[in-house]
């Protein structure tokens, strides 16, 4: 029937397309990914200060 809340696509039931747990977040509606899968798919990129380390060096001549 037209008008009920069925009909309505914000009301929808969406799921998510890797684990198939309905989806209640904007975002996640909109990706069709829930946050714990989408997390597993795009992990946080590594952040650079922590792989670098102090080189020992020698002191430069002349300076």
């Amino acid at each position: 029937m037209p008008g009920t809340e069925a009909d309505d696509p914000a009301h929808r039931p969406v799921r998510c397309g890797m684990c198939g747990r309905p989806l209640t977040g904007t975002a996640s509606r909109r990706t069709g990914l829930g946050p714990a899968c989408d997390a597993k798919l795009h992990p946080p990129a590594p952040d650079i200060r922590t792989r670098r380390r102090e080189a020992e060096q020698d002191p430069l001549p002349g300076i």
